[in-house]
């Protein structure tokens, strides 16, 4: 017996008492997981190519000789790789469509002696099931907007510590959403884990409860947010913060002062386009003589100006404005909770059934 099949629902709710193995290549992995799993792959990256060049050239008997001459020899480290990795928990396990790779390892590692759940249908299914979940599960979102240096992304932590639900999308994303938003983070993830990643954040939500999210692009860097999500947030209540302009250029100062000059010019020339080429080069001329002020000034006159024409396309929904006089984050976030609760009636709050 290879072990019990479970629908994508059973796999997720049983990860904290159960590992999740993939056993795709670690190229596939790379590409895409479910977030917590780990990958114990049947076959490496090249005996996948060869397999599948098999299969396609020659014919399905062949390419599954072949495939069992690769894992045949490997069979013992599967089980002593997955009781290593497990550490005593029960397991599931999965491939792309569910097939032969799921099948076989699960029934390797159940003679093994471990409990084993299959996952229906694969990471395929995976995909389907989160794509559904972000479109269909709603709940009430608040969008935090303001132009470019309001601190948004400090206020919404802020938020959270006072015991506010919040998506920090630039978190997920590795990146700050703007020409300068990859200096000083990791690299991006794919679109692909971006989306797993994302939803794995929204499903340990209350959907009952607002949820905060900062006013983002479709796109944050090279990765872009599931259209059904998206939709949601261009629809949710918006509240703009209004923080004064020399508060604003501080806070960008004391964000990117620190980072190498020649990678704050290369941000400037990914707007060069938009800025004009005498602001571009007034912006460097700043930066090189240390003022990084009037370099973050002249690039709010871009940031700006494509803010207000983001608003001005929101035309469905609902706008307020948001006055703070200084810059605390902490007093900030509990104002726009009193604020948040004054608008109550023009969020709409969802039922709480489970997804299927």
């Amino acid at each position: 017996m290879a072990g019990k099949i479970a629908n994508v629902s059973e796999i997720l709710q049983s990860r904290k008492s159960r590992t999740i193995f993939d056993v795709r290549t670690p190229a596939e992995f790379a590409q895409g997981h479910i977030p917590q799993a780990i990958n114990l792959p049947l076959f490496s990256n090249e005996e996948r190519a060869v397999v599948g060049t098999i299969y396609k050239q020659q014919s399905p008997e062949l390419a599954m000789l072949k495939g069992l001459e690769f894992a045949g020899a490997k069979m013992r480290w599967y089980v002593e790789e997955a009781q290593r990795l497990a550490g005593g928990q029960e397991i599931a396990v999965h491939c792309w469509r569910g097939g032969k790779r799921s099948e076989s390892v699960g029934w390797l590692l159940a003679q093994a002696g471990f409990d084993v759940l299959i996952l229906q249908g694969g990471y395929k299914n995976y995909r389907n099931y989160i794509h559904t979940y972000l479109t269909e599960k709603k709940a009430p979102f608040v969008i935090l907007g303001g132009y470019t240096g309001s601190g948004k992304t400090e206020i919404l932590q802020e938020l959270a510590n006072l015991g506010e639900q919040i998506i920090d999308l630039e978190a997920i994303a590795h990146h700050k959403g703007s020409a300068f938003g990859a200096l000083g983070e990791v690299p991006q993830p794919t679109v692909e884990q971006f989306e797993n990643d994302l939803f794995e954040a929204y499903l340990k939500l209350d959907k009952t409860r607002r949820i905060w999210l900062e006013d983002e692009s479709k796109a944050i860097g090279k990765v872009y947010i599931a259209d059904g999500f998206w939709q949601q947030m261009l629809h949710s209540p918006h509240i703009k913060l209004e923080i004064p302009l020399h508060e604003r250029i501080q806070h960008l100062v004391q964000i990117y002062a620190s980072y190498p000059k020649v990678n704050l010019i290369e941000s400037f020339q990914k707007i060069k386009k938009r800025l004009g080429g005498l602001h571009l080069n007034i912006a460097i001329e700043a930066l090189e003589r240390n003022d990084y002020a009037e370099a973050a000034r002249i690039g709010l006159l871009y940031y700006d100006k494509a803010y207000d024409h983001c608003l001005q396309n929101k035309t469905e929904t609902s706008i307020y404005s948001f006055k703070a006089g200084t810059f605390h984050p902490e007093k900030i976030a509990a104002d726009l909770i009193t604020f948040a609760h004054s608008l109550d009636g023009t969020l709409i709050y969802y039922d709480t059934t489970d997804f299927h």
